[in-house]
C-alpha cells in the first residue's frame, strides 16, 4: 500500500523525531555526533528552514524547526538520512535498514507551548538517565539558552527574548522555565498531529485527515 504524502504545511513550526531502526543505537562514539551536526550544517544552506531547538539522543534526533518549504525539508530529511546512514554503515560494518520508517512530526503552535517544547527537547537525556544536569550535554541547543553559547545551527526561539530584559536574566529564566506535564505527555504520543491550544490543535487535525483521505490536497500536489 502507497504512504500518506507527508502533511508539513510550510511557514508551520514542528517537532521532528527520526528513530534508529528496531531502537538500535545511531551514534555510540564523540565523531558521530559531529558528523550528523556538520551534515546538518552543510545541508541546511542548500535547503533552508529555522531550526530553533534540537538534541541528538543514543538512539533517535529531536529537532524543533519551521519549514519554509516542504519541499526543501522533505529533500534535506531525504539527504540527511542517507549519508549518515552510509557514514555509519561504512564505519561500523552494520547492514539493513537503518532509520525506522520516516521521520515523526507533530505540529506546534507559536504561543507559550512552544518555548516549553524546546525545553522538553533539551531535557530528553534526563529524562533517559544520561546526565543529571542538561548543561553537562554536549548533543543539544540547552547551553545556547541557559548559558549563552554560540551556536550557527540555531535560530533563537521566538519566545526567547520574552524571557527577560538582558542576556543574563534570559538565561537564568530559561533555566527555571519548567515544562508542564500536559505538554510532556503530548509530546510523548507517537500518533499526536499537533500540540497547542484546543482550536490549534482542532484545526490541525481537520486539516491532516483531508490531506490523508483527499487526492486534491494541496499538499499531496506537493509530492511531500
Amino acid at each position: 500500500m502507497p504512504r500518506h504524502p507527508r502533511f508539513l504545511p510550510p511557514d508551520n513550526y514542528y517537532h521532528i523525531m527520526n528513530r534508529g531502526n528496531n531502537h538500535m543505537p545511531i551514534f555510540t562514539r564523540t565523531e558521530d555526533y559531529q558528523f550528523y551536526l556538520q551534515k546538518l550544517v552543510e545541508l541546511k544552506t542548500e535547503h533552508p528552514f529555522e531550526l530553533y531547538h534540537y538534541c541528538l539522543m543514543g538512539t533517535h534526533v529531536h529537532l524543533l524547526i519551521k519549514v519554509n518549504k516542504n519541499s526543501d525539508f522533505s529533500n534535506f530529511s531525504k539527504r540527511l538520512n542517507l549519508s549518515y546512514s552510509s557514514y555509519f554503515q561504512r564505519n561500523y560494518g552494520t547492514l539493513g535498514h537503518f532509520w525506522q520508517g520516516r521521520f515523526k512530526s507533530q505540529l506546534i503552535s507559536n504561543d507559550a507551548y512552544f518555548i516549553q517544547c524546546g525545553k522538553y527537547i533539551e531535557l530528553n537525556p534526563i529524562s533517559a538517565g544520561m546526565t543529571q544536569l542538561p548543561e553537562k550535554y554536549p548533543w543539544s541547543s540547552y547551553r545556547y539558552y541557559a548559558l549563552g553559547e554560540q551556536n550557527s545551527l540555531l535560530t533563537e526561539d521566538i519566545f526567547y527574548q520574552d524571557l527577560g530584559a538582558n542576556s543574563e536574566e534570559r538565561q537564568q529564566n530559561y533555566i527555571d522555565l519548567v515544562v508542564e506535564a500536559s505538554i510532556v505527555e503530548e509530546m510523548d504520543k507517537n500518533d499526536a498531529v499537533a500540540l497547542g491550544n484546543k482550536k490549534f490543535v482542532y484545526n490541525s487535525n481537520r486539516k491532516a485527515r483531508y490531506h490523508e483521505t483527499n487526492k486534491n490536497s494541496s499538499y499531496r500536489k506537493r509530492g511531500i
